[in-house]
């Protein structure tokens, strides 16, 4: 390989990058984004620098010289718009073709957005600035979706002083992935603080001056901030032959899934938000949107980019992600969503200091802390890792709640 291709120049993209120079390929390096700026992280978008704790410069994840060292074609600011596998080129917005010998995609994900106008999001720093400029205290703030990140803009709103109303579909806020009784606490830690959290209700659209709910009902806003998930950045492979299902679907190796046998089309990889691949570990195929993940998953598509066949390594990480929401510390090992049951290990639900184990089958399949240091949930992932069974590993008084 002389020609290497990475397009998307955020975490999982320049982690690939560094990788494949750490690895030893001395070849051409291009690393295409369609922002103008060199690759930042994203988390702190809606904690440290909507609050305005942090400056943008301090989101930048390399500083110019270490970026200078890889010695990459840094395409910046230009989107790719065709990926052309017989010819094995990428083509790009401002009308060039990027050949290659290997290709890893990391274009991740965009906010879903709702009808009509005015709406913020919250993806990149521009929409963070913006929206950052809006809270002032005693401003009015409606925040459609009550996930992770909207719970987070919420909070951060809330310690600025908005008025801020948070709208959610479901019964309790992210009980499908973390379980009702945690959701439950989440959703007291809005109650609390005088948040107007409102579930089971469904925004059909934004208004001038609010949203509209499904019954009729309007909620005026000075801001409205839509927080319903998002759609990965696959239109441009349209045409190309790759399967493509809520992602780039890729098996255990990161390596791009064809609809059709190409044997011209080989040596394309996907990291990050938009990957879907094959998890051993768990026996699933998923889609994480985690910092950490990202990061992970672009050193992995790298190495098994530059392996022989038969060296490749399989991707099979113990997923960890955290937020921060008011007073809260959140952490999480390991794949909630469809668990079968939670049990408290250490500490007590009441007082928000607490660890708890989730099941899935026979198996511990995931944990999550609140309020605890990182020391108390780090055991727990070395048995997510090792495939623990439930009932050798799970030692409490407190009864396993079926979700």
């Amino acid at each position: 390989m002389r020609r290497i291709v990475v397009v998307g120049a955020s975490a999982a993209g320049l982690a690939a990058a560094e990788t494949l120079r750490r690895e030893g390929y001395d070849g051409t390096l291009t690393l295409v984004g369609d922002e103008p700026l060199t690759p930042y992280d994203r988390p702190p978008l809606s904690k440290q620098l909507l609050a305005g704790e942090w400056e943008p410069e301090r989101l930048a994840l390399r500083t110019p010289d270490a970026l200078a060292a890889l010695g990459l074609d840094l395409r910046l600011g230009v989107a790719a718009t065709r990926l052309e596998p017989a010819d094995r080129t990428v083509e790009l917005a401002d009308g060039s073709a990027l050949p290659y010998d290997g290709l890893v995609i990391a274009t991740g994900v965009r906010p879903r957005r709702l009808p009509g106008e005015g709406a913020h999001v919250l993806r990149n720093l521009d929409d963070a600035l913006t929206l950052r400029e809006r809270l002032t205290p005693g401003r009015r703030l409606v925040v459609v979706g009550a996930g992770f990140l909207g719970a987070e803009a919420a909070a951060v709103a809330w310690r600025l002083g908005c008025e801020v109303t948070l709208l959610e579909p479901a019964p309790v806020p992210l009980a499908h992935a973390v379980g009702m009784e945690v959701g439950e606490i989440l959703t007291n830690a809005h109650l609390e603080r005088g948040v107007n959290l409102r579930c089971g209700v469904t925004v059909t659209g934004v208004t001038e001056d609010g949203v509209r709910l499904a019954d009729g009902e309007r909620i005026e806003a000075d801001e409205v901030l839509v927080a319903v998930g998002s759609v990965p950045n696959t239109e441009w492979l349209a045409g190309s032959g790759l399967t493509v299902g809520d992602g780039v679907v890729c098996d255990e190796y990161c390596e791009a899934a064809w609809g059709s046998p190409r044997p011209e089309a080989g040596g394309v990889y996907a990291a990050g938000d938009l990957a879907r691949w094959y998890n051993p570990l768990f026996g699933t195929s998923m889609r994480i949107e985690h910092r950490t993940t990202a990061a992970e998953q672009g050193m992995a598509a790298a190495r098994n980019l530059l392996a022989a066949p038969q060296a490749r390594k399989p991707f099979a990480p113990v997923p960890y992600f955290w937020s921060d929401q008011y007073d809260m510390k959140i952490q999480a090992y390991g794949y909630l969503r469809g668990h079968d049951a939670v049990a408290v290990v250490e500490g007590d639900l009441a007082d928000r200091r607490f660890v708890g184990a989730y099941r899935t089958g026979d198996r511990v399949t995931g944990a999550l802390a609140i309020g605890m240091p990182p020391k108390a949930i780090r055991p727990w992932r070395q048995a997510i890792a090792t495939g623990a069974v439930w009932h050798d590993s799970v030692r409490t008084t407190v009864p396993a709640a079926e979700s």
